[in-house]
């Protein structure tokens, strides 16, 4: 049994459930150590549990990402016990408020964003010099279809997916010529609990399951994979291009 990400060190953030759980599960098995980063205590040992089973490691990191100076001492203290970063998979995320635009009071917004937005800016100027000592950084953020729809009454989320895709491709663009590959990963109907919560009525067993779409996210935290400033769209299992409006 081959292990391509031995000796690799990924940061996983919202790893205590869902695509985040099922991603940095699906890393450790590919023989990454695993660096996770979730609000909740109980749900990162849980994942702990799992990943020692695999015969796995962990670093567990209970940490709230509206906590912009914890970030920066995560960011330290991976320097001093690692000196390096290989895999940042950007997932953690939260759906907001389901209501028209006029009715969202505006903290409800601005807490979207500063989960969403902010703490990922954060995490790549905390994390990009640990990234770029690695032969081969890999990011991967996770996006949503509801950023280029604009789905209605789903308003902060959609700005807040739209505003990360930018923000990733930025980033792309300017570590284009550094060995940091940046891309998107869009996973589309997933059965997790934010889907349950967004569509009550759907039946989950409809959905593929996280560990499915994981299993599509661990090639891109490869040093095998090239691709930078790219969308990876799990529905349609394509590899896009970004694309000015017609």
């Amino acid at each position: 049994m081959t292990n391509p990400l031995a000796n690799r060190i990924a940061l996983v953030t919202g790893a205590s459930r869902g695509i985040g759980f099922a991603t940095a599960r699906a890393l450790a098995k590919a023989g990454a150590h695993i660096v996770a980063v979730a609000r909740t205590q109980g749900g990162l040992e849980e994942l702990d549990d799992e990943i020692r089973k695999d015969g796995g490691s962990a670093t567990l990191v209970p940490l709230n990402l509206t906590d912009s100076d914890g970030i920066a001492r995560l960011g330290a203290g991976l320097h001093e016990r690692y000196g390096k970063l290989d895999i940042l998979v950007g997932n953690a995320g939260v759906l907001g408020p389901s209501s028209p635009v006029g009715h969202i009071e505006l903290k409800a917004f601005t807490d979207v964003m500063a989960v969403n937005v902010s703490a990922n800016f954060q995490l790549i100027r905390c994390m990009e010099p640990l990234l770029k000592q690695s032969d081969a950084g890999r990011a991967v953020f996770i996006t949503s279809g509801a950023a280029n729809k604009a789905t209605a009454y789903v308003s902060p989320y959609a700005v807040s997916k739209a505003a990360l895709e930018t923000l990733a491709r930025a980033w792309a663009q300017e570590t284009a010529n550094t060995p940091i590959r940046v891309n998107l990963f869009n996973p589309g109907p997933v059965r997790t609990r934010m889907r349950a919560t967004l569509m009550p009525g759907e039946d989950p067993a409809t959905l593929d399951t996280a560990e499915q779409v994981a299993e599509f996210i661990v090639p891109m935290c490869g040093p095998g994979w090239t691709e930078t400033g790219k969308f990876y769209d799990y529905k349609t299992r394509t590899l896009m291009s970004f694309r000015a409006p017609a």
